[in-house]
């Protein structure tokens, strides 16, 4: 064999060995990368479902639980409250649910799945106050027509036991519903309704 022969061999040999090993130093290098793309554990739990469990909620009480760094109401709503409800009707801007915030499955006149249960983001659609509940009936400062409800201290929206918003405030629509589901009589699942939407 020539001198030149030995010096090729050797040279492809080389190239190949020095791909090989500048190919997994890049690998190594690219898993750390690729991994901080990924959401952290803390990013996929702020989007997760959130359980919310009602078994002690008294009737006219309502529960408060945090979802995508949201409020999330849960009312039980009373007989009377639930009768109250269709009296509203003549002063709300959208007593028949037609702007599209709640999932098909709320767009009924207690914008719920089962009646004595209500499930709302917290938040004005005014301007992202958190209105206070208020579920007695006319109270002095409310007047004579109030039902029970929710109050936006920030700039006056009222909204009814069923997050309808009333004629002549800030708020421009009704209180936004989550997707959501019941996984047993007393536990409901915000934030996914398992594809009943």
């Amino acid at each position: 064999m020539s001198a030149q022969g030995v010096n090729k061999m050797r040279r492809r040999v080389l190239v190949a060995a020095t791909s090989v090993v500048g190919a997994v130093g890049a690998g190594y290098a690219l898993v750390p990368f690729v991994a901080s793309m990924n959401p952290s554990a803390r990013a996929r739990a702020a989007g997760a479902p959130v359980e919310a469990d009602v078994s002690k909620l008294e009737p006219g009480a309502l529960l408060r639980v945090k979802w995508r760094g949201k409020p999330i109401w849960v009312v039980r709503r009373t007989p009377e409250m639930l009768d109250a409800l269709p009296t509203n009707d003549p002063r709300l801007v959208d007593p028949n649910s037609e702007v599209a915030q709640q999932p098909e499955y709320c767009k009924n006149p207690a914008r719920s799945i089962k009646p004595d249960y209500w499930v709302a983001i917290g938040i004005c659609t005014h301007l992202g106050c958190s209105p206070t509940y208020r579920p007695e009936f006319a109270p002095d400062d409310l007047g004579p027509q109030w039902k029970g409800g929710f109050f936006c201290p920030c700039h006056g929206s009222k909204f009814d036991l069923a997050g309808r918003v009333f004629k002549g405030v800030p708020a421009p629509t009704n209180l936004v519903i989550p997707k959501h589901t019941y996984l047993n009589d007393t536990t409901i699942l915000v934030g996914e309704d398992g594809g009943a939407a």
